[in-house]
């Protein structure tokens, strides 16, 4: 990774896990069984605190077409590319990410230039999830063979480095896969700031693990039991010590914090419901794990959402702080 690279910045720059937020942040799973569309009313309000709380990262999804029977979840609504770059605007510390773009279902010239634009709004706190995508429905609606969608996903990830890279005086970037080579003097503007976007493939989008390690900057994997969890890193670990190069792990999960801190452990749909001591234990543990980043939804959550982001801030952010990077450096 390049010394800016955001990806540092969420990849246990203190000596522990960081974590951070996923949008949209209202609590709309909490009373319509994971079908809700979000309010988002306060979505600029409630971002902006986030990242004033210091949580180390906003996380945004891809849902290009709401399908209300077979999955129900909106996502975040906005479209993607849009949002980041509003808050690119908005917030100044948190780096922004997707969990993830479905990149098979779009042309990845374009999604080349969306993400070095965001990159470089943002002053270089740009991640880049992506994903093979999982509803066949949105396939054809894009002129895009669902059964290729692996293939389609490599060849698009090619291109994303090609279009990022630098090319020689006079010359223009290489994409063999579209046609173009570099006597044709093309190139994608702007270039990212840290020289190439971090790229973090949200589960395996019909890859190897070892093809993962090798092509991507990180892996961003569905939340697990401990025990599960604890193979799942170990294997990975093993994974890109054979490429190479050790990667972060990252995780979402889905948090009902009770006001009670004494509540014990239960079962949600991707995550728990518990109090703030619970709560601080299973961080403790997914950080002896290994666990880089954990990224929280409170989707799920039966209080209000700027009540629950005050009290992450005061009672678990100072044990798990966000890298602070400082005006005249990017590291």
């Amino acid at each position: 990774m390049t010394p800016s690279n955001p990806l540092r910045r969420l990849d246990r720059p203190t000596g522990q896990l960081t974590v951070g937020i996923d949008l949209p942040l209202d609590n709309d799973f909490a009373s319509a069984r994971r079908r809700g569309v979000p309010d988002l009313a306060r979505h600029a309000e409630l971002a902006a605190l986030a990242d004033r709380l210091g949580f180390a990262a906003l996380w945004v999804r891809d849902v290009p077409v709401h399908d209300q029977v077979r999955f129900g979840d909106a996502g975040t609504v906005f479209e993607t590319f849009t949002h980041l770059g509003h808050l690119a605007a908005t917030t100044t510390g948190a780096v922004l990410g997707t969990a993830a773009v479905a990149l098979p279902l779009r042309n990845p010239l374009l999604v080349a230039k969306a993400a070095a634009t965001v990159d470089a709004l943002s002053g270089g706190r740009f991640v880049l999830g992506i994903a093979s995508g999982d509803r066949p429905v949105e396939y054809p609606l894009f002129g895009v063979d669902f059964d290729q969608r692996d293939r389609i996903f490599r060849s698009a990830v090619d291109t994303l480095r090609a279009a990022w890279a630098t090319p020689a005086p006079g010359a223009g970037i290489s994409v063999p896969e579209l046609g173009v080579h570099p006597d044709l003097a093309l190139d994608v503007l702007p270039k990212p700031v840290g020289g190439t976007v971090p790229l973090v493939v949200a589960g395996r989008a019909r890859q190897s693990l070892e093809w993962i390690a090798r092509h991507a900057d990180g892996w961003f994997n569905y939340p697990r039991d401990v025990a599960s969890l604890a193979g799942q890193i170990a294997q990975w670990r093993a994974t890109t010590d054979e490429a190479g190069t050790r990667k972060p792990y990252l995780m979402p999960m889905m948090l009902d914090l009770t006001e009670d801190r004494t509540t014990g452990p239960s079962p949600i749909f991707h995550g728990l419901r518990l109090g703030g001591e619970a709560f601080l234990e299973h961080l403790g543990r997914l950080d002896e794990l290994g666990v880089s980043h954990l990224s929280l939804s409170l989707r799920s959550s039966t209080r209000p959402v700027d009540e629950v982001l005050h009290e992450i801030a005061e009672t678990v952010l100072p044990q798990f702080p966000r890298h602070v990077v400082s005006t005249s450096t990017a590291s």
